[in-house]
């Protein structure tokens, strides 16, 4: 009887301790696409921020102040960036501020990931496909983006030293692309000979630098009410089709591939011209100084070899051979 009744407390127990070690014990993840943790919530005072950025950075009144969504900042837990747009009467300027997920804290600043590019980020965003290049191609290591407007007359000097010394002094080695950039507020007839400019392209890559080069160089004479009719002179000079080029420029066909540059410009805070972008760094005075410039670009070839070279290095394996000399 007595063994019986230990038997039952044993039995008692043992099942006692299944049912503790199950509710004690996690259960199983399940198994494929577990759900995602929700990303932390981010406490922003878009008004409070404003008025602090207003009094940190001297903006006037006068100045319209847009601040985005907060997102997510990979690579730095904790820390949301947020867009700030400026805007004045016809100029506009976006800055870039990180702010703490308790909107506590704001800082301004760069920041790089040593295994990229310093300029990835402007890389990324530079998107050269269907632009207008002379001196390079597709393999070429070292791409020099300029953003235009054919009635800027520093572009005027800028192109006229850009076509005349790079195929020179870097044959084949820096492709040059032109971005449209009209400024429509100060240059009439900046943005117009900006689509006839695609339109010509349509037809063919080398009248368009036939007509780059033209426009700059007959720009003082031009007014928005001559150019159309000197565009057509020059057009039926330079064996472009002059009826397929007024059907073009009638119908706007190709504005929005100059409002494409135009909104990829100032994603990147383009807001004058020239502004050239360097593999993807940043150049705005004195670009027509080609020493300058091409002291630039020779150190970011040089750059570009070296980084070719360890990436060489890093990818070739020896392995020892028996009865080879080392």
């Amino acid at each position: 009887m007595e063994r019986r009744l230990n038997m039952k407390l044993l039995a008692c127990c043992f099942v006692i301790a299944l049912v503790a070690c199950a509710q004690s014990t996690p259960a199983p993840k399940p198994e494929g696409n577990s759900p995602q943790k929700a990303p932390e919530k981010v406490a922003l005072d878009k008004p409070k921020l404003e008025a602090y950025l207003r009094y940190l950075e001297l903006w006037v009144p006068d100045v319209n102040v847009k601040i985005d969504d907060p997102k997510p900042l990979s690579g730095m837990p904790g820390f949301s960036v947020v867009s700030v747009h400026l805007s004045y009467k016809a100029a506009s300027v976006d800055e870039t501020y990180y702010v703490s997920n308790d909107g506590k804290k704001v800082f301004k600043g760069d920041i790089y990931d040593l295994a990229k590019s310093p300029f990835q980020e402007e890389m990324d965003k530079l998107n050269t496909d269907r632009q207008p290049s002379f001196n390079g191609g597709p393999d070429t290591k070292v791409k020099l983006l300029v953003f235009g407007d054919f009635e800027c007359p520093y572009c005027k000097a800028e192109a006229g030293t850009l076509r005349q010394q790079v195929p020179v002094s870097f044959p084949g080695k820096v492709q040059v692309f032109f971005m449209d950039f009209p400024l429509d507020s100060i240059h009439p007839w900046a943005r117009p000979a900006a689509i006839a400019a695609r339109c010509v392209l349509r037809q063919s890559r080398d009248s368009f630098w036939k007509f780059h080069d033209w426009i700059y160089d007959v720009q003082t004479d031009v007014t928005p009410d001559n150019f159309n009719s000197k565009l057509m002179e020059w057009a039926g000079k330079n064996s472009v089709d002059t009826v397929q080029l007024g059907r073009c420029i009638d119908t706007k066909a190709t504005e929005d591939e100059v409002n494409h540059t135009v909104a990829m410009g100032r994603e990147l805070g383009v807001d004058a011209t020239p502004t050239l972008y360097l593999n993807g760094r940043k150049l705005v005075d004195n670009m027509a100084q080609w020493q300058t410039l091409q002291q630039l670009i020779t150190l970011e070839l040089d750059h570009q070899a070296k980084v070719a070279e360890e990436a060489e290095k890093c990818c070739v394996v020896d392995i020892p051979q028996v009865g080879k000399k080392k």
